[in-house]
């Protein structure tokens, strides 16, 4: 009987280690998991930011020139120099895309083809590629706002962030016309 107390006493020290060792092992895997995927994160939530900072920067590349060109504001700079930097911000939300072409989930890819269909048609507005009246000009910015807010939705997702966007007019909110530019209205000396 000494015996068959020590074969199992060194059979349950066996089994005790075997246990330890691999739940040890899986929670070592899953928490470089846990660092990787935290990892990718960060980098997917920095990539997104660098994305929507290049497409703003666009929008506002693009209003300056269309307003400049249109005659809406006066300008310090030349419509040239405008449209130069309308121009490098292109670039800069190209170069932003492709990165978020590496790290986005489908979702998010197809919502920044969204943006940049939208920004597209304000840049070619801006440009003078495409013509229209005001009225168009501003739906046009209201689209880009709406599909920067669907942009920022799937990325959220994406992200594992809660909670939505609240209220029906967010897009709205986002215009970079003044009021009196947003009602028709001609602006006031100094505006």
């Amino acid at each position: 009987m000494d015996v068959v107390g020590q074969v199992v006493t060194i059979g349950a020290v066996v089994i005790g280690a075997l246990t330890t060792h691999l739940t040890n092992h899986m929670l070592e895997r899953q928490r470089v998991r846990h660092v990787l995927l935290t990892r990718w994160d960060e980098r997917k939530l920095s990539t997104y930011a660098e994305y929507i900072d290049a497409v703003r920067t666009c929008i506002y590349s693009a209003v300056a020139l269309y307003e400049a060109r249109t005659g809406l504001a006066q300008s310090p700079h030349p419509d040239g120099r405008l449209a130069e930097n309308l121009t490098d911000a292109e670039g800069a939300r190209s170069r932003a895309f492709e990165r978020v072409m590496l790290l986005a989930h489908e979702d998010v890819i197809e919502a920044a083809h969204a943006v940049n269909t939208a920004t597209k048609a304000v840049d070619w507005r801006a440009r003078g590629t495409t013509d229209g009246p005001l009225a168009e000009w501003r739906e046009l910015n209201r689209d880009a706002f709406r599909a920067i807010n669907a942009f920022h939705e799937t990325a959220r997702a994406d992200l594992g962030v809660l909670g939505a966007f609240q209220g029906a007019d967010h897009s709205a909110r986002a215009l970079i016309l003044p009021e009196s530019r947003r009602d028709g209205q001609t602006p006031a000396a100094g505006e």
